[in-house]
């Protein structure tokens, strides 16, 4: 970018000439960090010149696009595997066997990409603990170690006050030791260190200055402590690149400036929740701080499918409506009894009242008579949707069946 170009109302007395291209999303003064030689073939900062703009399609496996995660040399497929539920407890939690088996046939088929957690499953029991997600996608590995080469990982650790600096590299080797890697593509924070109202998953959107108080957030991980962990792990080949889901463009800007501070790599992604019904990271200006003018940093929408209610299972003419919606007593009983998805639950589906307003209602109504109009299922064309925004690196989707799959 010739950011000597700008005109003088942009530059506000930076020397943006003298800043190297942003390709990793983040500017390093040269000789300040060193990446490990399998990461960039002889490390230092000359290493993190290799790659280009985030979204721009590298391959085509399978049909399936392949895109660049960031501006560094991570590529995903654009669509990926959601893992929230392998080896959990919800009654349509699929087994190991069925996992191995979905990881099977979307390697194959041209996805590359898994999203897990250190707190999957969710949810979780005794007999299947979290951190079983990541045992369930390391023990595929340990078949034939030439798996590895062919997914890129993304998992994440579980946030709020859990995330100090301390923590942040023990529970890498703990997510490492579990997926039976010696190293991981992507390492999320599950949601940030800081209060956010984007962090509680979109019910309210409104900055509450009070909860910044609150003894839970007081004492957090700064910007800066958070990307000096990352950094270590990118420096100690652990990590490739990190970044943080539910979260906003504070978030992305915080790591981005504090990276450029502490002299380490900056975010590659942010992940969050994204649908038609759910478009609030193209409105909070999440979607242009990471354009590749700016910090070049790779999206990954989850609930593409609205919690399933863009599939239009819910609210197709003769559908009843989800069970925890339904006044109708005993045909919300019959549907608890036999769940057509997470709404007709009393424990998710409760929690997931965003995606059944009156607004949300009307727009998947007239969602799938524009679907209709074009012959495609809603499930497909709320896919594309995603799939053909800008600002959406990949969508993970997650599935309980090699149907859904």
């Amino acid at each position: 970018i010739a950011y000597a170009s700008l005109p003088p109302h942009r530059n506000a007395g930076i020397a943006y000439a003298s800043l190297p291209r942003r390709n990793m999303g983040f500017a390093l003064a040269a000789g300040t960090f060193n990446l490990p030689e399998w990461m960039g073939g002889g490390g230092g900062a000359a290493a993190a010149t290799v790659g280009g703009s985030t979204n721009s399609v590298v391959k085509t496996v399978a049909g399936v696009r392949h895109r660049r995660l960031g501006g560094g040399d991570i590529v995903v497929s654009e669509l990926g595997l959601g893992t929230q539920r392998w080896g959990g407890a919800d009654y349509n939690s699929p087994d190991e066997a069925l996992c191995h088996q979905m990881l099977d046939f979307a390697v194959a088929n041209g996805v590359n990409l898994v999203d897990t957690a250190e707190q999957y499953p969710i949810p979780s029991d005794f007999t299947r603990p979290e951190g079983r997600t990541e045992e369930i996608i390391g023990n595929w590995l340990a078949k034939d170690k030439s798996r590895r080469e062919k997914l890129v990982i993304a998992t994440k650790i579980t946030g709020g006050a859990n995330i100090t600096p301390k923590n942040i590299i023990e529970a890498c080797e703990g997510s490492l030791q579990r997926l039976q890697t010696d190293y991981i593509d992507v390492y999320n924070l599950h949601w940030p260190a800081r209060y956010t109202p984007q962090s509680n998953w979109g019910q309210s959107l409104e900055y509450n200055q009070k909860s910044e108080l609150a003894p839970y957030y007081r004492g957090h991980a700064s910007f800066d402590d958070i990307v000096q962990a990352m950094g270590k792990l990118i420096q100690d080949g652990k990590i490739r690149g990190y970044g943080a889901c539910n979260d906003n463009a504070v978030g992305l800007m915080g790591m981005a400036a504090a990276a450029k501070r502490q002299g380490v790599p900056g975010p590659c992604t942010m992940q969050g929740d994204y649908s038609m019904l759910n478009r609030r990271s193209e409105e909070n200006g999440l979607s242009e701080a990471s354009s590749p003018e700016l910090e070049n940093c790779g999206w990954m929408g989850y609930n593409v499918l609205a919690g399933g209610v863009l599939t239009n299972k819910y609210y197709a003419d003769g559908e009843a409506p989800p069970a925890v919606d339904d006044p109708q007593q005993s045909r919300a009983q019959a549907s608890v009894k036999n769940p057509r998805g997470r709404m007709d639950t009393t424990g998710w589906g409760s929690t997931l009242y965003r995606y059944r307003t009156s607004a949300a209602e009307a727009a998947t109504r007239d969602y799938a008579k524009v679907a209709a109009g074009k012959n495609l299922s809603l499930t497909a064309m709320a896919q594309r949707w995603a799939a053909g925004r800008q600002f959406c690196t990949t969508s993970i989707v997650g599935h309980t069946s090699m149907q859904q799959l």
